[in-house]
């Protein structure tokens, strides 16, 4: 499964980052804490490194590539 939006790939890393014993499972809260207790590894794994561009902010709107000249 592919996360549709940043907060999800977040909340996919930071389970992902307990179950892999890198931080303690008593740190994740919310949609973090239901992907650890819910979902395998790989599937964490897939979900986290869903590619950015594209994605959906929390209130629905599309990321717009950056216009900054350099």
């Amino acid at each position: 499964m592919k996360a549709t939006s940043k907060a999800q790939q977040k909340a996919a890393g930071a389970a992902l980052s307990a179950k892999r014993g890198e931080t303690k499972p008593s740190e994740l809260y919310d949609a973090s804490k239901e992907m650890y207790d819910s979902m395998s590894e790989e599937e964490l794994e897939e979900m986290e490194g869903t590619q950015r561009k594209g994605k959906q902010r929390r209130n629905g709107m599309f990321l717009q590539p950056s216009k900054v000249q350099y």
